[in-house]
């Protein structure tokens, strides 16, 4: 079968490989679309997370070899854990993650356990099924957040999460949502989709601010621009560094939640949320062109946002 294989540190190829089999409480699923996130991009430029030769994609949906079209959330669990038996599966103690430690959609078929799969609602394409995943990050990141109905929202990145976490946003009725990006391709987007309010960076105070890139920088500003008490939720990855003086939590008390995944419960919801959000911000490309648009995004263009192929 044919795979985009991550086979060495910044490097991406379009291979020919051993065929899959399935073992006992597995299924084959052949993939329809599977998504690029930015945690691959920033994963291969230093192997360690992810090790070589691998096919990654954790964001990918297709249909069994009976037809049944499917989304699967690739995070593997235990099951017997206390974080899993507490239904906090996304904090399992003994994880995996499809795409990451074991083979995932970026090929056209792959190996997932059968409690991975959630069936797809008749109405909703594999484009936007493709979503999914991203919209899962977002759910739990507002669940995390307090479900802040009504409240001042601030999104900080604009690409595939932080627009999630804008649509989720305004989906739960926000009183307002402000987008920074340093890209004006993605800005335009966000004011597209429906953000009152798009700049560089965040301007004012904001009850909830999901920071979706990682940065010292914008770590500091998801907690500079909170009200005392404010809640700042981490969803980026891109640096491990903080960049703020700790003393200004505690004077202002204000609340930093991490935000891994999602929990099982998270991932069926965002499937039934799909069919009500925008999503109109990907680019479809076939698997064959899947090294190209991977150097390019991993390069810093910054366009399209979400790229998905099609194997």
């Amino acid at each position: 079968m044919k795979a985009l294989v991550f086979t060495g540190p910044g490097v991406v190829e379009v291979l020919d490989m051993p065929d899959v089999i399935a073992g006992t409480d597995e299924v084959v699923v052949h993939v329809d679309r599977a998504g690029i996130c930015g945690s691959e991009l920033h994963g291969i430029a230093t192997p360690g997370f992810r090790v070589p030769p691998l096919i990654m994609g954790h964001e990918f949906v297709g249909h069994t070899s009976d037809g049944r079209r499917v989304a699967v959330n690739p995070l593997v669990t235990c099951g017997t854990c206390d974080m899993c038996l507490s239904g906090k599966t996304q904090a399992c103690r003994s994880r995996s993650l499809l795409g990451v430690h074991r083979a995932g959609g970026f090929a056209e078929r792959v190996v997932v356990p059968t409690s991975s799969l959630h069936d797809l609602p008749d109405g909703i394409d594999f484009d936007r099924a493709a979503l999914i995943e991203p919209v899962a990050n977002a759910v739990h990141a507002w669940s995390l957040a307090g479900n802040p109905r009504g409240q001042r929202i601030g999104v900080i990145g604009c690409g595939p999460i932080g627009l999630a976490c804008l649509e989720v946003a305004l989906h739960e009725s926000a009183s307002s949502v402000a987008c920074a990006d340093l890209s004006i391709d993605r800005r335009a987007v966000a004011e597209s989709i429906g953000a009152q309010v798009v700049g560089e960076s965040l301007e004012g105070e904001f009850d909830v601010i999901f920071d979706a890139v990682g940065s010292s920088t914008t770590r500091l500003a998801s907690v500079e621009h909170l009200v005392p008490g404010g809640v700042t939720v981490w969803l980026g990855l891109a640096s491990s560094e903080t960049g703020f003086d700790a003393t200004h939590i505690v004077r202002f008390e204000k609340i930093i939640r991490g935000s891994f995944a999602y929990s099982d419960a998270d991932f069926a919801h965002a499937i039934d949320m799909a069919k009500d959000l925008d999503l109109s911000w990907w680019t479809t490309y076939e698997l064959d062109e899947g090294a190209t648009i991977f150097n390019a995004l991993m390069n810093g263009q910054t366009t399209p946002i979400k790229a998905l192929l099609r194997p």
